[in-house]
């Protein structure tokens, strides 16, 4: 029976993965600013199941402060409606025709500092992440060890490899999250 290789670039994949998903978590936290990606998380229910907002609406920015949904289907405008009022964000739509506006009302100190919080556990679970992605590497570069497909000091080597490629990616979600707070702190 061949044992499987060790694939670092794999191991790298997955952690790329961690940062991924993190960046897409902390593009849906609500800032001061308006971001289409605010909208990402809502579920419309249209045609007799939940989409996502993308798929029956285009979301710009005319304004740092506002976002203009343009509803394709006429049909649907009360179902958008619904959904972003319904929504956690605490936004109120505004609705002409087929186009809904969201004005983004400021943030005080309180529900900044919250944001952040969640920000930190966002950024936690994908340390995480990152972290179990490192465990099953080194895992394997043990069984490849025990197996003896591998000598030790290639074993050695390559865990090195793993743990610089862990600390990299953490230090990449240390500075998403950097750069996520300070723009959930700026007034």
């Amino acid at each position: 029976m061949a044992t499987p290789e060790f694939d670092l670039n794999d191991i790298k994949r997955r952690m790329q993965g961690a940062v991924s998903s993190l960046s897409k978590d902390l593009g849906s936290l609500r800032t001061g600013r308006a971001t289409p990606s605010l909208l990402d998380p809502i579920q419309v229910d249209a045609y007799g199941s939940l989409m996502p907002m993308a798929q029956v609406a285009t979301v710009s920015v005319p304004e740092p402060r506002l976002l203009s949904i343009s509803v394709w289907d006429r049909s649907m405008v009360t179902a958008v409606e619904k959904a972003i009022r319904e929504s956690d964000l605490g936004l109120n739509p505004q609705t002409e025709g087929q186009t809904i506006r969201l004005r983004i009302p400021e943030m005080n100190e309180q529900r900044r500092k919250e944001m952040v919080k969640v920000a930190h556990k966002y950024t936690e679970e994908a340390r995480v992440a990152v972290r179990h992605v490192r465990r099953d590497g080194l895992d394997h570069l043990k069984k490849l060890l025990k197996d003896s497909a591998i000598s030790e000091d290639d074993e050695k080597r390559q865990a090195t490899d793993v743990q610089k490629a862990t600390d990299q990616y953490i230090a990449e979600i240390d500075g998403v999250l950097a750069s996520k707070e300070k723009e959930i702190m700026q007034v």
